[in-house]
């Protein structure tokens, strides 16, 4: 499968003050003409409810000379001008992220869901002062190199927001919104289901305390795409929609490899050092070890990423060089999976048919990443730089266990530096294994049940995925060591340790057939239960009513494990 992406960017900033990038920013508000996508209809004064500006990165970073929109070769820039391609039909606001929407960007409410502003939140109109770009990458994908992007051609144009108050730089992307020069056959749409999809979990992501990209809001629309879903000759008409997401920057391992393959190593430079001076504060600019420095910080918040997805039970269906971001945060939410049934050859992708990207091969997948990442950089780096980088490289398995061990700790409540919390944490899984136990349930019940109903082994079927794990023949042993284990804890009490592991341990993922149920009734205009999850994702950790009778903790029903998602977008 040899597939590869084209991203599109607006680079704007937003504020609540001046955006301080030279030329003086519009504001605008929606005047009184009917709903269409001709064109902008604003009304321009002082209190705009973004601000825009597209000069940071353009005053950085090479542009094409190319202007037109148009399928060709690009070299030797960044970033593609390219304008968006307007949704057709009626456009539906299907969600929007309040807490994006106020404490990042400082909106207010009823400019959310104002029409016009729906146009800007779909690609078809365009604020003042923004430029749509479309970013140059390449990347490994299942261990192949390529230079275009997906066959889609998907696009996902950038711009820049400062949020007052913080002084928080976000980059604003709208994926699904048409072709770039780098779209080939694409159409660079995406669709209802996948932009569902990515919608809930970047935000789901977040409040699960993973690194992770943002999502302001989903639009759909009656445009008809065409996709043949599972590659099997099945095309079938879907929905267009758009989502609008953030994250400090969309730039990633490709970003770098597409210059180093092409050998232009001054624009690679030149990328480097903006990356290291906007988002690596510990390393300074002027140390002549400084991608060196900078390598070793992304090893260790890609380790750190990695462990921390695996401990909620989360896996990436495609962790190519292109999806893996530079600032170690999770992007690009294709064909992921929370896993149920614990299962380390657990494949999320049903493209994937060689389980290259596993939940047990997760890690792996991350080392081979940043092994062409430093590949990316040799040219940048003198021999004895490269020694550094190698050995740096050398100590991932380590970073990436130690941490995987804390996360992991953490779970079951144990406390204290000692590493002796690591054969219980094997045993576990191994009995989890075996018993085909759910993931997120068991550690969750975990830390509901009392150690004196271990003790006496009254798990009621209540609890079903301890009681699952019950029927192993080994479980009393593993719980007869677990209870020694907190009980040499000196201090501690079980309310507390019930209490730290619900921290922890959330009761609610985005289990697919949850969002395959939002799905459904949103290619109806129903988008009732996809404002439900991202209502109760926000909240993971804690109880809820509303859940709790939806069956978002409950078993998964018997049609769950025929659901099937692919790479198809």
């Amino acid at each position: 499968m040899s597939q590869v992406i084209a991203l599109t960017a607006l680079v704007i900033t937003v504020s609540a003050g001046a955006s301080g990038f030279g030329e003086p920013v519009q504001s605008c508000r929606k005047d009184q003409s009917p709903l269409t996508n001709s064109g902008p209809k604003w009304t321009c004064s002082a209190q705009p409810p973004l601000k825009i500006t597209a000069y940071r990165l353009l005053d950085s970073l090479p542009l094409d000379e190319v202007k037109d929109n148009f399928v060709r070769t690009v070299k030797r820039c960044i970033f593609s001008q390219s304008q968006p391609t307007p949704l057709k039909g009626a456009l539906h606001l299907a969600a929007i992220s309040k807490d994006v929407s106020e404490d990042i960007l400082d909106l207010d409410e009823s400019v959310v869901h104002s029409e016009d502003f729906v146009q800007f939140l779909s690609g078809g109109r365009l604020f003042p002062g923004s430029i749509p770009l479309a970013h140059r990458y390449g990347g490994h994908q299942v261990a192949f190199y390529t230079v275009t992007f997906w066959p889609l051609g998907r696009t996902a144009r950038r711009w820049q927001s400062t949020s007052s108050g913080k002084g928080e730089r976000w980059e604003l992307q709208l994926k699904g919104s048409g072709k770039t020069p780098y779209s080939r056959f694409g159409d660079g749409r995406a669709v209802l289901r996948s932009s569902v999809r990515e919608f809930l979990c970047s935000e789901a992501m977040h409040f699960l305390n993973v690194p992770t990209s943002r999502a302001l809001s989903l639009v759909v629309s009656e445009e008809p795409v065409w996709r043949d879903q599972f590659y099997n000759g099945s095309v079938k008409r879907e929905r267009g929609a758009v989502v609008l997401r953030l994250a400090p920057s969309w730039f990633r391992i490709g970003s770098l490899e597409i210059l180093a393959k092409a050998g232009e190593l001054d624009i690679l430079r030149t990328l480097l050092n903006f990356v290291i001076a906007q988002h690596f504060a510990a390393v300074k600019p002027n140390d002549p070890n400084k991608y060196v420095a900078f390598f070793s910080c992304v090893v260790n918040e890609t380790a750190h990423m990695i462990a921390k997805w695996m401990s909620v039970g989360f896996a990436h269906g495609v962790c190519n060089t292109d999806n893996f971001s530079l600032l170690s945060i999770t992007i690009d939410y294709g064909p992921f999976g929370f896993m149920e049934s614990y299962n380390p050859n657990f494949v999320p992708n049903s493209s994937d048919d060689e389980g290259r990207y596993s939940i047990g091969a997760q890690a792996n997948a991350g080392l081979f990443n940043l092994q062409k990442l430093l590949e990316a950089l040799h040219p940048m780096l003198s021999p004895d730089q490269r020694e550094q980088a190698e050995q740096i490289l050398r100590e991932y398995p380590q970073i990436y266990h130690r941490r995987f061990h804390e996360l992991f700790k953490g779970k079951l409540g144990l406390l204290g530096d000692e590493d002796d919390g690591a054969y219980l944490i094997a045993f576990l899984l191994k009995l989890m294994e075996d018993t085909g136990a759910d993931f997120t349930m068991t550690f969750r019940q975990l830390s509901e049940v009392t150690l004196l109903q271990l003790q006496n082994n009254s798990i009621t079927q209540a609890m079903w995925a301890l009681w699952d794990l019950s029927s192993h023949e080994y479980f009393s042993d593993w719980v007869s060591l677990y209870l020694q284990r907190l009980r040499s804890q000196r201090g501690d009490s079980d309310e507390h340790r019930q209490r730290r592991m619900r921290a922890v341990n959330p009761r609610y993922v985005l289990r697919n057939w949850m969002a395959e149920s939002a799905i459904m009734k949103a290619e109806k205009n129903d988008f009732s239960e996809v404002e439900l999850l991202q209502q109760i994702l926000t909240e993971p950790f804690v109880k809820q009513e509303r859940a709790e009778s939806a069956g978002y903790s409950s078993r998964p029903p018997a049609w769950a494990s025929q659901l099937r998602v692919s790479c198809s977008s």
